[in-house]
């Protein structure tokens, strides 16, 4: 792999925004240093070092989508690693550098062919890398379905919980469940010893509910707001929770359909950003160019408050449309700095995930890397060091 050095950005290196830098990606796709441009004519690189000039823009970790269902016409529902593949593809349109292929609930043998299908074609990947398996449910309650399939849910039973760890051939990173159900203590402590992290999510959980979660180590939520038990002055519920408790993390879509853009704010008020992740719970037909638009088995219509709403009744709202970039450009537009911005977009999931040298850009990590220009539109993408998309 050859060297390159990229000129004259602003990197926001995970917490810090440095205007007036370079970066050197080493041979090993690595990033080698970041130092300021006043100190670049002083710099030697390897002979054949390629130069490029950024002219200003954003200098960034390559974005991380940890909950995703699918994109551009391609989804984990179809049950084939050839989609996966075609998400892997289109995600780095967007800017985005690694992901988590999310299941849906359904049925157990769709559940366990989908798992199946992702674990076998992760190192095949020509775009954003698979960094690793999310699975939303099946041990989740009946009272905040969502878009899961209600013939997929399951009492919490161990026995089928290490079933589906094991068809994810230690792929299987996360698993959203429902706090309040019976016996899920015990799951919660089967899931620390396999290292799996639970996220409270399509919850009908009272406040208290979430406290004994979080002694077993639920410490994570699934789409803040959406599918889950509501703020209430004599019960918290699991909203509540979420804001009050501060070890509580939590994921939020910033499409402005989801959660109201001047909540998301409250919530960073209220909570350390190191605990909040960008998500898009993006649904197949996002940025489809051509054809039905079909999310998990139902015809959808992309509605005009850019959120995918089912075709027969409008009124219920399928999912989201959002792209991690388009999530940036939001929560930027919302007057949350960029520096926090790229914490919830790659560095937090990182840490929380333990995705090693991924999240932040700092000598020794790997080479994945953003060009942003000053619009939030996408100039560059380097994947451990190679040049994946070039705009510039």
């Amino acid at each position: 792999m050859s060297t390159q050095v990229l000129i004259n950005g602003t990197v926001i290196s995970g917490t810090v925004k440095l205007p007036g830098c370079g970066l050197f990606i080493d041979a090993d796709g690595l990033i080698g240093d970041i130092f300021n441009m006043n100190r670049f004519s002083q710099k030697r690189f390897p002979e054949g070092t390629e130069i490029i000039d950024v002219h200003g823009a954003y200098i960034v970790p390559g974005l991380i989508d940890t909950h995703i269902h699918g994109i551009g016409g391609w989804g984990t529902e179809d049950l084939s690693g050839a989609s996966i593949l075609h998400m892997s593809e289109r995600l780095a349109d967007f800017g985005v550098s690694g992901f988590f292929p999310t299941v849906y609930t359904d049925t157990k043998e769709r559940m366990f062919d989908a798992i199946e299908q992702i674990t076998e074609v992760i190192g095949t990947e020509t775009g954003a890398e698979i960094l690793g398996i999310n699975v939303e449910g099946p041990f989740i309650s009946h009272a905040r379905l969502g878009a899961q399939n209600p013939f997929g849910v399951q009492p919490v039973d161990l026995e089928l919980f290490d079933e589906i760890i094991e068809r994810g051939k230690g792929h299987i990173v996360c698993m959203t469940v429902a706090p309040e159900l019976k016996h899920m203590r015990e799951l919660a402590l089967r899931a620390i010893k396999k290292g799996i992290v639970l996220l409270a999510g399509h919850t009908n959980a009272t406040y208290e509910n979430i406290l004994e979660g979080m002694q077993v180590g639920i410490l994570h939520s699934t789409h803040f707001f959406n599918a889950m038990s509501r703020l209430h002055h004599r019960n918290p519920g699991t909203v509540g929770a979420i804001m009050i408790e501060q070890d509580m993390q939590c994921e939020v879509i910033a499409d402005g359909v989801h959660v109201h853009p001047d909540l998301i704010k409250l919530l960073l008020r209220e909570k350390s950003v190191r605990n909040v992740v960008l998500v898009t719970d993006s649904l197949k037909p996002t940025e489809q160019k051509e054809g039905e638009l079909i999310a998990n088995g139902e015809p959808a219509l992309l509605g005009h408050d850019g959120a995918f709403h089912r075709k027969s009744d409008y009124d219920t709202l399928l999912g989201s449309a959002l792209t991690m970039i388009k999530g940036v450009r939001n929560l930027i537009s919302w007057e949350i700095p960029i520096e926090d911005v790229m914490q919830m977009a790659a560095g937090n999931p990182a840490r929380i995930y333990d995705i090693a040298l991924k999240g932040k850009l700092t000598p020794g990590y790997f080479a994945d890397i953003a060009v942003l220009d000053e619009h939030i539109d996408l100039k560059a993408l380097f994947i451990r060091g190679s040049m994946v998309r070039n705009y510039l």
